[in-house]
């Protein structure tokens, strides 16, 4: 007989007292006694990861987020102990083990001051709904700490005070403060006393993070399955934490083409072909630069993905050859979706081979999205992504199409509660078998890895390119993103600046926003801000709802055609900028975008500044973000800084007014700095450079400018065939030096730098190119003039 039908509810529970402790090369296990066992894997002298088993038993340990070329290893390791703790030191952190409870605090190894404390520390709940464990970590939030990252949040840069979940969720037309949206990205950068560290949350259930929100001084993150696994990285600059995590969670593999950091221009849709052809030649005929035009689903027979419509485009490769010719790259989209129709290759195949998701008790996955009905590739089976890659053959290899798009990968269903899958959904996970509650968060990410290496074989030997919506920590690997269904306001044009910020913090840079609003219209002036701030993001599209209107740029006048024009050539100007950017980012995981408290973090005035921003190393830009605005106010970072527009001088480091009319806004460079400039190009590749200039701001003192070149596209940068040029600017009194460090085997098409020098103190006597004088009458007045790209040493001396 039954007497009592309750479960008990144990609440919250606890490690207690350690009762072992034994190590494993670079992994130490620390045992409770009611079975808790934490395993702190030292990484690196700075990163140091927490596993926590509830069990005494660990799951097998595997993440799509952790790059399998991720660097391990660490110069010193010292463990010791004492009556109440265990003591874990390397070169950068000492990690202190209560003995008691398992509780935490990290020090600075080198002037031994806290860094992180644990509060409660880990804890748990029995999930009887599920199984497994509700998982949680608090800690004590230090004096003045700050929070910044978590990837696409439509919010303020500055987290504190604020509570967020991460479940990718399409989120058409959300607003500020609208959460979950498209990204989980569970990896946070906290800052106080002048040092940063961060913590990435490596768990894919539907997670939670609470910075000071529900209690004042505590910040807590938990996930409602899985393990407690995190790692900690440490500084102390806020840019080196951004640098570790993407050591950590992997770095894209390649540099994108250089047409990829050009203009783009999208809309759903450009359809029929005619449509397309006419777009094309009216960039053309107005001369607004740009390179790729992208096909919206109604490129499709009925919305079935690797179809064309044979009414819309009855000859896409004459179509994609014509437009190429043009200088246009040509991006389609390729949704999840596939349409239940026995008679479509793409499904039969799916099904033949078991290809698709399914319910717990065995039925397919059935949803609603464009073409109706639909089955779902598992992207988590390692035998479903080969097949999906090899689908893009006929695209990308027979047709010519250069990129491709993945939207709805949240994943999207139309009309269902959640607009998603539900929990029941069984995924292989890379044969770590497991539900929706799990793989959700991860779909759209493996979805983008598949459509990649598919591009990556098709494309072969230039370069892919794709584009995702959906995203977990690590997509950046293999795509570029943007923020999703945005809308035509201006309270939207400020997110779209803070969440191109968040995702370069928080270790995908190449993003950008729907320039000008996906939903709704903008008007001219609208239209504008948004080109003025959209061509100083990694990802530059216009991006519309045919539902609401055109927005190419010459629909709202010939004033604000001018201006957008103005500021796409800007972009193309500063493409050898940027691409040196991409170059960096790359290799060492630095972000493209900085927020001031990136660039200066030890400046109080920066840590909650939300419009500024630095666009790679030297360049200050803050966007207008109100209408009828002739100026504003913004933070001018502490520093030199020279005006882009007439090279006036401010001097940073206080809030002043800038003068910013709709044909303008507020640009600056970093004295020292040494900006790479191309003519403007209708395309990438329109022209063969025939020099580069160099515009050359002085400062007194010393300062250091890279530019990076290679072909612009294809793997031979990878053999060498690089051209990098290391400039060392010193400025005094009465002289400038430049010296060229050059490395690299590639040979650039120009033999020549036009440098143009700004802001010099004195007048000109003689100028000297290795120790031989040019005949400085044949100087410009604004101080201008052309000398051999291999120059070792430039002297310009002064009267």
């Amino acid at each position: 007989m039954i007497l009592n039908t309750e479960l008990e509810y144990k609440g919250n529970l606890f490690p207690s007292k350690i009762i072992s402790y034994k190590k494993d090369i670079d992994t130490l296990y620390f045992t409770s006694e009611n079975n808790v066992v934490l395993q702190l894997t030292i990484e690196r002298d700075s990163v140091l990861r927490f596993r926590y088993s509830t069990t005494g038993i660990f799951d097998t340990d595997f993440s799509y987020a952790i790059s399998q070329f991720a660097n391990k290893g660490f110069n010193h390791l010292e463990i010791t102990e004492n009556d109440t703790n265990y003591i874990i030191t390397t070169s950068k952190l000492i990690c202190h083990i209560s003995k008691l409870d398992m509780r935490k605090s990290i020090y600075d190894a080198k002037d031994s001051s806290l860094i992180c404390e644990d509060e409660l520390g880990f804890h748990w709940e029995e999930s009887y709904e599920f199984g497994g464990d509700i998982v949680k970590m608090s800690l004590k939030s230090q004096q003045s700490e700050n929070y910044y990252g978590l990837g696409d949040k439509p919010v303020e840069n500055n987290l504190k005070g604020k509570r967020f979940q991460n479940w990718v969720t399409d989120s058409y037309a959300f607003d500020r403060g609208t959460d979950p949206i498209y990204k989980a990205i569970p990896f946070y950068t906290a800052l106080h006393h002048a040092k940063s560290y961060g913590i990435f949350f490596d768990n894919s259930f539907r997670s939670y993070f609470d910075f000071c929100h529900e209690r004042r001084n505590i910040t807590s993150f938990w996930a409602q399955g899985g393990e407690m696994n995190y790692y900690f990285m440490y500084g102390p600059d806020m840019t080196e934490v951004v640098s570790n995590y993407t050591d950590l969670t992997g770095r894209p593999q390649h540099i994108p083409p250089l047409w990829a950091l050009g203009y783009h221009q999208c809309k759903w849709s450009y359809y029929p072909e005619s449509k397309v052809k006419d777009i094309a030649a009216k960039f053309r005929e107005l001369k607004i630069p740009c390179d790729a035009l992208y096909l919206d689903i109604d490129y499709m027979e009925g919305f079935r993905c690797f179809t064309w419509s044979k009414e819309h485009f009855p000859n896409p490769k004459k179509m994609v050859k014509e437009l190429a010719n043009d200088g246009f790259k040509t991006i389609v989209i390729i949704d999840p979706g596939i349409k239940i129709d026995k008679e479509y290759t793409v499904f039969k195949e799916g099904l033949e081979n078991d290809f698709f998701c399914k319910r717990a008790d065995g039925p397919y996955m059935k949803g609603k999205v464009w073409p109706g009905e639909c089955y779902f590739p598992d992207f988590t089976n390692p035998k479903v992504r080969d097949w999906w890659s090899n689908l893009f053959k006929e695209l990308i290899e027979d047709i010519g199409v250069n990129g491709v798009w993945n939207d709805m990968n949240e994943p999207a269903v139309m009309d269902v509660p959640g607009k998603s899958f539900p929990n029941d959904v069984r995924h292989n996970y890379d044969g770590n078998h497991c539900s929706h509650r799990k793989a959700h968060n991860i779909y759209g990410m493996q979805m983008a890895r598949a459509t990649y290496h598919g591009l990556k074989k098709f494309s072969y030997p230039k370069r892919p390119f794709v584009i995702t919506r959906a995203a977990y920590s690590g997509t950046q690997r293999y795509t570029s993103t943007w923020t999703g269904d945005n809308v035509a306001t201006w309270d939207h044009l400020s997110i779209a600046n803070q969440q191109a910020q968040r995702m370069c913090m928080s270790g995908f840079s190449f993003a950008g926003s729907d320039i000008g609003g996906f939903a709704e219209q903008p008007n001219g002036e609208l239209f504008a801000r948004w080109i003025q701030l959209g061509v100083f993001h990694p990802f530059c599209r216009v991006h519309s709802s045919g539902d609401h209107g055109d927005q190419e740029p010459w629909v709202f006048g010939s004033s604000i055609t001018a201006i957008v024009r103005k500021f796409i050539e800007i972009r193309y100007q500063l493409l050898p900028y940027l691409y040196t950017t991409f170059w960096r980012y790359v290799g060492e995981g630095i972000p493209i975008l900085k927020s001031l408290v990136l660039f200066d973090q030890e400046d109080p005035h920066t840590h909650y500044r939300n419009d500024e921003f630095i666009f790679g190393e030297k360049i200050l830009v803050c966007p207008i973000i109100e209408p009828n605005a002739k100026g504003r106010r913004m933070y001018i970072p502490r520093g030199r800084w020279y005006n882009f527009w007439d090279n006036t001088i401010e001097i940073g480091g206080e809030e002043k007014w800038v003068d910013a009319d709709i044909d303008s806004m507020p640009i600056f460079i970093k004295e020292g700095a040494i900006i790479p400039k191309y003519p403007i190009q209708q395309y990438v590749g329109e022209k063969v450079i025939e020099q580069l200039e160099l515009d050359v701001y002085f400062k007194m003192g010393k300062e250091s400018s890279e530019v990076y070149e290679d072909a612009h596209d294809g793997y031979d940068y990878k053999k060498g065939r690089y051209s990098l040029r290391n400039f060392n600017q010193v400025g005094k009194n009465n002289s400038l030096t430049i010296q060229q460090f050059k490395s690299g085997k590639y040979a650039t098409s120009y033999a020549t730098f036009k440098i143009n020098v700004h802001g010099l103190p004195f007048k000109i006597s003689s100028v000297e190119v290795d120790n031989e004088k040019i005949d400085i009458t044949k100087l410009n007045g604004d101080v201008t003039f052309i000398i051999p790209k291999e120059f070792r040493e430039l002297y310009i001396i002064g009267k």
